[in-house]
């Protein structure tokens, strides 16, 4: 009688085949670009390195005790945490009322849906640059009025120290707001119509069944669109940097950018002082955010 030929166990297929191996270059690339820099972002914290000097010596916390004293890290840290307060607030609000207006599948819907997708994948700092040129007191915006009005219109839109930063958030908000288009009109598209369905029955008007019953299912979309816009706008620096500069008065001046004007004069460990306040700053704001949202969604 033929003997049968079992099978490898599944672990002995595993142990032979390797396929950890093939993540070896990728985790190459993070480790490079990624752990590694990181590592030295907090050993370098706590130097003397400067374009100033051949030698980096240990200077404890001096660094961070210069950043306190000064008052321009506390101005970049408000205007960042006002910024991504803006931005959250805006990019959910566009993208949640555009995903209701533009649920149904229509041609029209689709192609809408379709053009507004288009400034999520437009370079952040074109963007910017493009806005600059429009809202100048010379752009093409104040064109536009003047032929409308029939007079001369010489607005200068980002020349105020309250409300360009504003103005900055709707722009940031403007260029992102087809990604939280996209995940609100996924959890809308989730939900079943039997929900919708009973609560009518019930004798939930149209606007009840929306808000009482389907508006509390898109918890996690809210808390995903919620988290990336924070973490997306406290990190930002492109769109401010074409857009102001970080003026007028440093108005607009969030923390990457203090960062990198610090780090073009050559103070290269304050820089990477505040990159590790940028760090922490993030720990302590957004993380607290996405765990009550978290909450939120269990509750619901």
């Amino acid at each position: 009688m033929k003997a049968v030929r079992r099978a490898p166990a599944p672990h002995v297929a595993r142990g032979r085949t390797h396929p950890m191996w093939f993540l070896l270059p990728a985790f190459a690339i993070l480790f490079v670009f990624f752990f590694l820099p990181t590592l030295f972002n907090f050993v370098y914290a706590f130097t003397d390195w400067s374009s100033f000097k051949s030698e980096i010596r240990f200077a404890g916390v001096d660094n961070f005790a210069y950043l306190l004293s000064d008052g321009t890290l506390f101005s970049a840290l408000r205007v960042t945490v006002i910024y991504a307060t803006l931005v959250a607030l805006f990019q959910n609000l566009f993208g949640f009322g555009l995903a209701v207006l533009l649920e149904r599948d229509t041609w029209l819907n689709r192609a809408a849906r379709l053009a507004f997708l288009v400034p999520v994948l437009m370079s952040a700092l074109a963007v910017g640059y493009v806005f600059q040129a429009l809202l100048k007191p010379d752009g093409s915006l104040n064109d536009l009025l003047s032929a409308l009005t029939g007079q001369r219109v010489d607005v200068a839109w980002l020349g105020s120290t309250t409300w360009t930063l504003v103005l900055a958030a709707v722009i940031h908000a403007w260029k992102w707001m087809g990604l939280s288009m996209l995940i609100y009109l996924a959890g809308l598209k989730t939900i079943p119509e039997d929900v919708t369905e009973a609560a009518r029955i019930d004798g939930a008007t149209p606007w009840q069944a929306f808000w009482s019953v389907r508006f509390p299912l898109l918890a996690p979309a809210v808390t995903f669109n919620v988290a990336t816009a924070l973490l997306g706008s406290m990190n930002g620096f492109d769109i401010v940097q074409a857009l102001t500069g970080g003026g007028p008065a440093r108005s607009t001046e969030i923390l990457n950018i203090f960062i990198y004007r610090t780090f073009g004069q050559g103070l290269f460990a304050q820089a990477t002082a505040m990159s590790l306040v940028l760090f922490l700053m993030v720990a302590l704001l957004a993380f607290p955010v996405i765990r009550v949202l978290r909450r939120r969604e269990e509750i619901l």
